[in-house]
């Protein structure tokens, strides 16, 4: 609204100045004529210092000119509003056009520099070319000042042809001259006024914004520091979730079940001829143990924790595992628990589980152990588990798929993990434990 406002104002300014600048050719020319008329040009001439050159021809130029800033108007304000060059290049343009007018009217007036300040203010955006296009505005306005230019140019004045009428007609053309001249001033006050207080509204609207988008970004950030404490507390549930787990659940269970199962034929075979029925024994316990590891698998595949965890807990879990797995092999497990009692988080305790199962499972399948000594101990908040066996060993620790997922599931709770093969086999984690109430 404000925006619309200013342009009529400027429109009104142009169509002012337009009367203003053809006035004085147009009241020069018919001054002539009449003086020409009554053959009162002898006297006249004796009462001013110059004469205008052609002011017909100079009328009908400066409604050429009036009408070229016609046209750089509608260029600017239509067809050109958002490019920066021609806006300038019609700024300019327009000051040449009323610096030429105001030669053209012998400095008679130069109140149509107040039009060409009215576009500088408005459409230059940046303040370089804004203040250099003022300043330029400005000089001109005061070199153009006809009362300092007559003291060194003898120039032709609008009001020697005012001096020619009565002094009723000279009060009446001298005031309807002034009144356009005031009109314009006024109209470019008002002008400037409407337009500060449009860039004060500017500034207020500005201000808003940036305190509505500093309020945004602090709670942004408020949110951002929420949702990074909230990934940091579920961060060890979620990466136990994450993909690859199946394989590692079912790996650490198949693996475990059919080392076992391999191990108790391999004592069935050593002892089917010389007695069937402890050979009968052995393969009963195997079946049992078969018939565990199926449904753990199971369980695994479905929810992705060990069945023996879920029916049990982490201890007694751990001790059938053991009793299991002597009762299908003649190996000698010894499970030594220094902490009571064994419950933590369910992510901490499946763990534990699987890294106790893999170390088993491979003391039986690589290690050709006939001995493994587990030892659970407490040390500066975290768990120290450690799985010795006795062992061949080997010469080079290699990441194989089941020390792979021992690592993987240590670092998850960002724990650590060693391996040793020296006397035998030995694997080290330590495991940081979120201790609870239960265990407090």
């Amino acid at each position: 609204m404000k925006k619309l406002k200013l342009r009529n104002i400027r429109i009104i300014m142009m169509l002012v100045n337009f009367i203003a600048v053809i006035y004085v050719p147009f009241f020069i020319y018919r001054t002539t004529e009449k003086i020409c008329n009554n053959y009162e040009a002898r006297s006249f001439l004796d009462q001013i210092h110059s004469l205008p050159i052609h002011p017909f021809r100079n009328l009908i130029l400066i409604c050429f000119l009036c009408a070229l800033l016609v046209a750089s108007f509608i260029l600017r304000e239509k067809i050109y509003v958002n490019s920066t060059g021609v806006v300038y290049f019609s700024l300019f343009f327009d000051f040449l056009i009323s610096i030429l007018i105001v030669i053209l009217i012998n400095f008679n007036y130069n109140g149509i520099l107040f039009l060409v300040f009215a576009g500088i203010i408005s459409y230059a955006k940046g303040n370089r070319g804004r203040y250099l296009m003022i300043g330029l505005a400005l000089i001109s306005f005061l070199i153009t000042n006809s009362d300092l230019l007559s003291i060194n140019y003898k120039l032709y004045s609008l009001e020697s042809y005012f001096n020619y009428y009565g002094s009723s007609a000279r009060q009446y053309l001298i005031g309807s001259y002034n009144l356009l001249i005031t009109i314009n001033i006024m109209l470019f006050i008002i002008y400037c006024i409407l337009l500060i207080q449009e860039q004060k509204g500017t500034i207020d609207e500005v201000n808003m914004l940036y305190e509505q988008i500093t309020k945004a970004n602090t709670d942004l950030q408020n949110a951002n520091n929420q949702l990074e404490e909230y990934a940091k507390i579920t961060e060890h549930m979620s990466k136990t979730r994450e993909r690859n787990r199946i394989a590692r659940e079912i790996h650490d269970t198949l693996g475990h079940t059919l080392t076992g199962i391999s191990v108790g034929i391999e004592a069935c075979i050593a002892t089917v001829e010389h007695s069937p029925k402890e050979t009968k024994e052995h393969l009963e316990k195997i079946l049992s143990v078969a018939r565990n590891g199926l449904l753990d698998i199971r369980r695994s595949i479905n929810e992705l924790k060990p069945d023996a965890l879920e029916r049990l807990s982490l201890e007694t879990a751990i001790t059938k595992m053991i009793t299991d797995m002597k009762s299908a092999t003649d190996m000698q497990i010894f499970f030594d628990c220094k902490v009571k009692p064994l419950k933590f988080d369910a992510d901490e305790e499946s763990a534990i589980y699987r890294v106790i199962q893999e170390s088993l499972t491979n003391s039986m399948r690589h290690g050709k152990a006939s001995r493994v000594w587990i030892v659970m101990d407490r040390e500066d908040g975290s768990i120290i588990l450690t799985i010795k066996d006795n062992g061949i060993g080997c010469h080079e620790i290699k990441n194989g798929f089941g020390t792979k997922h021992i690592m993987e599931r240590i670092n998850m709770l960002n724990g650590s993990v060693s391996f040793e093969s020296k006397d035998g086999f030995c694997v080290t984690a330590r495991i940081p434990i979120r201790w609870g109430e239960t265990y407090d």
